[in-house]
């Protein structure tokens, strides 16, 4: 995995010294790790006290200005309508809900579906796990009376997942139901007794680099776009995600204190950004994020930053393009996205087979923030080398490396409702 030589900068004025070294061959690149208890005037951090209030506040400024941008408040106008409610779906075994989130509060204005399954046989309340998908609602499970997204949907020609011959000019049909089913375990998730919420990626932000910034959510707040600490997509994912947590706190059905935001890939990414900037969710689930999400930048391992900001353009803020060509040397790195969970369960996991998602440098950034986790108290990842292939290691932090490749499998699923159970019961 390597060492790292933990270090903060202030004002950034040592960005420039660390370059000067790595290049006069006096300081290795991979050692050069910032410190997430040592605040931006150099003095280390004493008290818990002093993350919550003070540190907290720095990172979140640092990687808001510098890599997600800047995100709006929750819109005043917001609200919520129940359009649907069975209590007796999926064969009895659950209540289906559809809630519409009309972001300004215009029924033909920017909106997000939330499908919710909540399991009957649980008495009162019920946790929840909640998180945004790829391919719509309806293709989650094949229940027909889920709402066919309207929102834009890649063709899906040659896609690993899903079979998405369903998708004619970029719109779902019929065919669509349940064609990623194998990716959301209904059913085992409310066997344990949890409740499953999940939205579409495409009725918050365009995932098309073409669109990006300009449709969803972001067509409500141009004005941020012409900032280079704009609102990025990934940001705005997490923003949507903290909205569906608005309407779960009015939800008696769900017990709001129990809600783990959960995320698969650039999803991930944006469940680990929610999670920082949300304490309301008990839990954050990431599942192999990798580059932006759960992975050092350090290592110089796997998909990079150019990558980042020229393929996906949109995901990030126009800052983090400064960036590029700089991995191993960043003021910065996920490690402290991570601390910003702190002292939450956050659980991380990664697949053999997904080599741009580097699994050493996720595992490296669980590892990194346990003296964050340490300091506040609580245990953090039980675990000093990589464990072996489908063993989960579970502390307040949990990581597992599964064998396979970039995908979310039943395997996944059942360590983090272990996971769940563990700080949930």
């Amino acid at each position: 995995m390597g060492s790292y030589f933990v270090f903060n900068l202030k004002n950034y004025a040592t960005f420039y010294f660390v370059v000067f070294l790595i290049n006069a061959g006096l300081l290795h690149a991979q050692t050069a790790l910032p410190d997430p208890l040592a605040m931006n005037n150099w003095q280390r951090i004493k008290t818990s006290k002093q993350w919550h209030i003070q540190r907290r506040k720095e990172l979140l400024e640092l990687f808001a200005n510098e890599m997600y941008g800047h995100s709006p408040k929750r819109p005043s106008q917001m609200r919520f309508e129940v359009f649907d409610e069975d209590k007796n779906a999926l064969n009895g075994k659950a209540t289906r809900r559809q809630v519409a989130v009309y972001f300004n509060g215009k029924a033909d204005g920017p909106r997000m579906d939330l499908l919710m399954y909540i399991p009957n046989k649980v008495k009162g309340p019920v946790p929840a796990i909640v998180g945004l998908n790829f391919w719509g609602n309806h293709a989650v499970n094949t229940d027909p009376k889920i709402r066919i997204t309207q929102s834009w949907m890649e063709s899906g020609k040659g896609n690993p997942y899903v079979n998405l011959s369903c998708v004619v000019n970029n719109q779902a049909t019929e065919a669509c139901r349940g064609v990623n089913a194998k990716q959301w375990p209904i059913d085992s998730i409310l066997d344990r007794g949890y409740a499953l919420v999940t939205a579409y990626r495409e009725d918050i932000a365009s995932d098309d680099p073409k669109t990006g910034l300009q449709k969803g959510v972001h067509s409500l707040y141009p004005e941020l776009q012409t900032r280079d600490d704009n609102f990025g997509t990934i940001a705005a994912w997490a923003w949507a995600l903290s909205r569906a947590m608005d309407y779960l706190v009015t939800d008696k059905a769900i017990d709001s204190k129990k809600v783990a935001v959960f995320g698969w890939s650039r999803l991930g990414k944006a469940a680990l950004w929610a999670g920082a900037t949300d304490e309301r969710f008990a839990m954050v689930i990431s599942n192999e994020s990798g580059a932006g999400g759960a992975k050092l930048f350090h290592r110089g391992v796997g998909e990079n930053i150019r990558r980042l900001c020229t393929v996906f353009p949109h995901w990030y803020c126009a800052n983090f393009k400064k960036y590029m060509d700089k991995d191993t040397i960043l003021p910065f790195d996920q490690h402290q996205v991570i601390a910003l969970v702190a002292p939450r369960p956050v659980y991380i996991a990664s697949a053999v087979d997904d080599k741009g998602a580097d699994p050493a440098g996720e595992f490296a950034a669980a590892k990194a923030v346990g003296s964050v986790y340490r300091f506040l108290g609580k245990e953090g990842l039980p675990a000093d080398t990589l464990p072996a292939l489908n063993t989960s290691v579970q502390g307040q932090i949990g990581y597992h490396i599964r064998s396979g490749g970039h995908d979310v499998t039943l395997y996944d699923w059942q360590q983090y409702l272990n996971f769940a159970d563990k700080h949930f019961r």
